[in-house]
């Protein structure tokens, strides 16, 4: 099987119309869902292709993605399963605590303050007797783990990657999938998985409905520099114009600095203005949202912006065709369980392939896309719900709703067991889960 790295290829004569790749399982894109699900499903022993336009040399690059990802305890047992997190560990800082509260501007520039009611989540409340003590999760940036997926996946021979490629045409019938690169190789497989991502040729081609919401909200995203050790806490902190997070990174290994990694949600017309501001100015807006809880307080670094919007698909599979993650369901960063869903969809996905596959299955069968889609849908809309509400009902001033909200948050800190129960929510472990997001291998 002819096999290629996620760095950089050099296209010449081995690839003309004549180059094929025969595979099992084609899957385009290779962020981090795509490459997690080719572990997953390439460790098992199924014959994966994956696609990618870009390279995996720009993919781990410090100024292509500056966001981290909250790993819940429930995804990093998956990612243990397939043998990810041991690349990873040590660049993964445990959430031990979260607080959430409400906030609001102060008028004279000063920093802003909080409502006294807030909820404390701590991560020795949220396990049950028979269990050990663990993070609630993890805070990794981006191209750490991009980084360690492309590690792992140069471990599987099961596994070609083909990067950089564009799509040019795909095809599906009633026994398999071909799809065409721009530079004339083919891939033949007898399931197409679409991991391309919010936007998306295949789910378009596909003729499966999108249903979408923009946010008038853009997130900033910086990493910040403080004096004091965060000591492993997460903050959500509830402002006006939307939340702003406050996530515990590793301290920064060449400096030994402390660091956290920030989610600034603000108003979509003030983001410009905002990033066009001098350094001094600029700082001082930061300052004003972050608080003083930590010290002294910077923003370091380059400066993201990415627009917010929740959309989901009509139905997350057709003829031979799966979607997962983003291209399936995409959510507002509020409570960082976005990657969390996504992995969820490989996990569910790699099980009911792998089973089909060892029992000599046709895996891209409809009957085996039934089983992935019944599965994944009502956690994607629960998904889809809960935070698009809390967004609504958080995102602004209105003085009757943040005496309704704070007393909420009031109320569930006083309740251990409810709030244990949201505790093993934001932990990935409740519910129909697949065998990875247990531990368990495929």
């Amino acid at each position: 099987m002819h096999r290629e790295t996620l760095a950089q290829t050099e296209h010449d004569g081995r690839h003309g119309a004549a180059a094929a790749v025969t595979a099992d399982v084609a899957i385009v894109g290779a962020g981090l869902i795509g490459a997690t699900l080719a572990v997953a499903m390439g460790s098992a022993g199924v014959r994966v292709a994956v696609i990618d336009r870009l390279p995996g040399s720009a993919q781990v690059a410090p100024t292509f993605d500056g966001r981290t990802t909250a790993i819940a305890h429930g995804s990093r047992r998956a990612l243990e399963a397939i043998g990810v997190w041991h690349h990873l560990a040590r660049h993964a800082e445990p959430i031990r605590d979260i607080r959430i509260s409400d906030g609001r501007l102060d008028p004279g520039g000063g920093p802003a303050p909080v409502s006294p009611l807030h909820l404390h989540f701590d991560h020795r409340q949220a396990a049950r007797h028979d269990e050990a003590v663990t993070p609630m999760g993890h805070i990794v940036e981006n191209r750490h783990i991009r980084a360690a997926l492309f590690r792992r996946l140069e471990d599987l021979s099961t596994v070609s990657v083909l990067a950089p490629a564009e799509l040019a045409t795909a095809v599906r019938d009633d026994s398999e999938a071909r799809i065409t690169l721009t530079d004339g190789r083919c891939i033949r497989a007898a399931l197409l998985v679409s991991a391309e991502g919010r936007g998306g040729m295949l789910r378009e081609q596909a003729g499966i409905r999108l249903h979408r919401a923009g946010y008038s909200q853009t997130a900033i995203v910086v990493t910040a520099e403080h004096e004091l050790a965060h000591r492993g806490v997460a903050q959500e902190k509830f402002l006006p114009a939307g939340p702003f997070a406050i996530l515990p990174m590793t301290d920064d290994p060449a400096t030994g600095a402390h660091r956290s990694s920030i989610v600034w949600t603000e108003r979509a017309e003030l983001v410009p203005t905002l990033l066009r501001l001098p350094e001094a100015a600029f700082q001082r807006e930061f300052a004003r949202r972050f608080g003083e809880h930590l010290g002294a307080v910077k923003a370091v670094g380059p400066r993201f912006s990415y627009n917010l919007s929740v959309q989901t698909a009509e139905r997350l599979v057709a003829p031979r065709l799966a979607l997962v993650g983003d291209a399936a369901h995409g959510i507002h960063p509020i409570a960082g369980q976005g990657w969390n869903l996504g992995l969820r969809d490989t996990a569910a996905l790699a099980e009911v392939v792998v089973d089909a596959y060892r029992l000599g299955l046709d895996i891209g069968h409809a009957s085996v896309l039934a089983d992935y889609e019944r599965w994944r849908r009502v956690d994607g809309l629960a998904m889809i719900g809960a935070t698009d509400g809390l967004n609504r009902l958080f995102s602004n001033d209105i003085g009757p709703l943040r005496l309704v909200r704070d007393v909420g948050l009031a109320t569930v800190n006083r309740l251990p067991p409810l709030r244990r129960f949201f505790m093993r929510h934001a932990m990935g472990i409740v519910g129909d889960l697949p065998r990875l997001v247990k531990g368990e291998a495929l």
